[in-house]
């Protein structure tokens, strides 16, 4: 994805980082085959170049964690897509996690159903060039395809190209597949997902169009693209020649899978203090609602309820 592109995301420019190979900090990741499962065991060290992390739009430091991942070697396919919610959707091959939305919410209110998007929009929530940022608790995760990991397997271009398994167990490819999913000799192209802005304004309390800052300003248009709800579809793959369900990452919405089409293993379950818990007070400078990255007015607060409310960008601490 180029620099432009990329602004025109709204993805925050960065300093790079390297992380050596020979600190604490070095990437740590085991693969091994136990049991029926593909067991990953990681620290969640990308093994790659980073933003600079803390920094002013994400004052949260990438830390070593401690990660079994157990990926089922035989997936079932569930009987309806199932919503990852706030697990993780998935795991890449360098044993950091995949994680498609945020647990960000309009006015920090839960219950608002108006969840902020990582990637997009005005909001600002620290994503370097991999589409990635830290959590309060340190860990760093992909919102969209890892780039950075990418150019460490030497790209994707004219193929397709692993870069992690899902929750479900089912294969995960940046956003190249064969143009007939029956036939690996075929052409290689940039599979396009099937959703779309909606048209038109929100009514559920918010004023404004529906331009992409929450996840619910999206909708699913079967066809409209080559893949399916789930981002995915079955066919061959160069690891699986007689074919099988795999997932993509997109270059636009919804970039990495919201939804399951497997069943998941609970090991993509997420440990410690519910979603929404933060650890300290947000930071809100630099997000004056509406007003795009980089603004330096401070957020009015909206009100409540009788009136709707324009939305205001979430706080600082990404989830």
């Amino acid at each position: 994805m180029t620099r432009a592109s990329l602004i025109a995301l709204g993805v925050a420019m960065f300093s790079a980082v390297v992380l050596a190979a020979d600190t604490p900090m070095a990437n740590r990741v085991a693969t091994s085959m136990e049991g029926g499962y593909r067991i990953i065991r990681s620290n969640g060290i990308p093994d790659h170049q980073t933003g600079q992390f803390p920094s002013r739009r994400n004052p949260n430091a990438i830390a070593p964690k401690d990660y079994t991942w157990r990926i089922p070697l035989k997936p079932r396919m569930a009987a309806a897509p199932i919503p990852t919610g706030f697990a993780w959707y998935g795991v890449a091959i360098n044993g950091v996690p995949m994680e498609p939305g945020t647990q960000e919410f309009w006015n920090d209110d839960r219950t608002s159903n108006w969840h902020y998007e990582a990637i997009g929009g005005t909001s600002d929530l620290g994503i370097d060039m991999s589409l990635a940022h830290v959590q309060p608790n340190g860990a760093y995760h992909y919102h969209g395809l890892p780039k950075g990991l990418v150019e460490r397997l030497g790209g994707d271009a004219g193929k397709m190209l692993l870069v992690g398994w899902a929750a479900d167990g089912y294969p995960i490819y940046t956003a190249n597949g064969y143009t007939d999913p029956k036939d690996a000799k075929s052409p290689v192209k940039k599979m396009k997902s099937s959703y779309r802005l909606k048209s038109g304004n929100r009514t559920n309390g918010l004023i404004g169009p529906y331009d992409g800052r929450f996840t619910e300003d999206f909708e699913y248009v079967k066809g409209l693209g080559d893949l399916d709800e789930c981002n995915g579809r079955f066919g061959v793959t160069p690891e699986f020649p007689a074919g099988t369900y795999h997932y993509y990452c997109t270059e636009m919405f919804p970039f990495i899978s919201r939804n399951w089409r497997g069943e998941p293993d609970p090991s993509f379950q997420k440990q410690g203090p519910p979603p929404g818990t933060r650890e300290r007070k947000p930071r809100r400078e630099d997000m004056g609602g509406g007003q795009g990255p980089g603004s330096t007015a401070r957020p009015t607060p909206p009100p409540r309820p009788t009136q709707p409310a324009r939305p205001t960008p979430p706080s600082r601490r990404p989830q």
